[in-house]
């Protein structure tokens, strides 16, 4: 049968769950920049292919596919970005789960709640670094010195 959990105890367990939940609003705010940035990768992507398409340049066309190469290695930083935060949030989660249950069940839950927190944070950190290079890879564009014409 039934038995009602002690009111004490669901009350330590949601205050114990909520503290990770704040590292999930940053992952979901990282989560939105991210996802913008490889919006307008995609979209500048998409913009050179069209010109580089349309052109007999060879000069351009050279121009086209070094742009294309950052672009997809920008791109691919970003995804794996993402794909870290959407551990990050995964894990978090998890852990979130198993703190409550270690507080209001017999589950024992310290192990796992500090390897999935400590594994979020891993992944969170990852996923930074992830975004540093995706940006400095976007800034070395900003290098490059266009032709003196005479």
């Amino acid at each position: 049968m039934f038995s009602p959990l002690p009111t004490d105890a669901v009350t330590h367990g949601i205050q114990l769950a909520v503290a990770p939940v704040f590292l999930l609003t940053a992952v979901s705010g990282m989560i939105g920049a991210v996802a913008g940035r490889l919006a307008r990768i995609i979209d500048r992507a998409r913009l050179v292919e069209d010109r580089a398409q349309t052109s007999v340049d060879e000069e351009l066309l050279e121009r086209a596919r070094t742009e294309l190469s950052e672009l997809r290695n920008r791109g691919r930083l970003a995804n794996g970005c993402i794909a870290l935060l959407t551990l990050c949030a995964f894990l978090i989660g998890l852990t979130i789960i198993v703190l409550f249950l270690g507080e209001t069940t017999a589950f024992e839950a310290s192990r796992l709640a500090v390897g999935g927190f400590l594994g979020g944070v891993v992944s969170f950190l990852l996923a930074l670094l992830c975004f540093m290079a995706e940006t400095i890879i976007a800034t070395r564009l900003l290098n490059f010195q266009l032709p003196q014409r005479s």
